[in-house]
């Protein structure tokens, strides 16, 4: 379909709605731009709180007159005839199931929750230089549980070893809890590109029907 161009702007983050416009999950550019010239979904485009509706064809038209006024606002897939302006959110055409709302319990969301930050010293490391502990040890009957299991820096893990955190002399830095929304989406907000997915996040939590 494309020939690619920048390998930064296939590492950006889409977030998929369905069809009534609640959030799903978040995938990458590569696959948004597949959904879309199948057919399979369209872009919404957010301005000033208002959002439009384009297929692939009047999205592609579009990112002419992005690319010449406003280009410092996208990240853009460079093809062989055209600049495509990668979006940031989508909607799926046919899928209307109401989304799951439970956390997954894996070592991103972990990872996440915890900002890289190790619990016992604070510091914020890479996350191949974290390990995830066990808060109270297995070995006294602690479970892997989003409740006792916190990142933890080389050094702090082996401090602690395979004592609780009174045994070895230290605190957490704050208590681990589950998280009530996937923590990954909430370090995506963080950066300018994604805030337009504000909106669809609040819609989201509040037209979810409780039970």
């Amino acid at each position: 379909m494309m020939s690619i161009g920048s390998p930064q702007a296939l590492d950006c983050r889409v977030l998929v709605l369905n069809k009534h416009y609640m959030a799903l999950r978040v995938i990458g550019a590569r696959r948004a731009f597949s959904l879309l010239f199948s057919e399979l979904a369209e872009v919404i485009s957010c301005d000033d709180g208002s959002y439009a509706n384009y297929n692939f064809q009047s999205w592609k038209e579009l990112s002419e007159s992005k690319r010449t006024f406003e280009a410092h606002k996208y990240d853009w897939i460079t093809t062989v005839s055209f600049d495509l302006a990668v979006p940031r959110v989508i909607r799926l055409l046919c899928y209307d199931r109401i989304p799951n709302r439970g956390v997954k319990f894996n070592r991103r969301n972990l990872f996440a929750r915890d900002d890289n930050h190790c619990q016992y010293c604070g510091k914020k490391f890479h996350t191949s230089e974290l390990s995830l502990d066990h808060v109270i040890p297995r070995r006294l009957g602690g479970e892997a549980t989003w409740e006792n299991i916190v990142c933890a820096c080389m050094a702090c893990n082996v401090k602690k070893g395979g004592r609780t955190p009174a045994q070895a002399g230290m605190k957490l830095t704050r208590r681990p809890i589950k998280p009530t929304n996937n923590p990954v989406i909430h370090v995506h907000l963080s950066h300018e590109r994604y805030r337009s997915w504000k909106q669809f996040l609040d819609h989201a939590y509040w037209s979810v029907e409780l039970t």
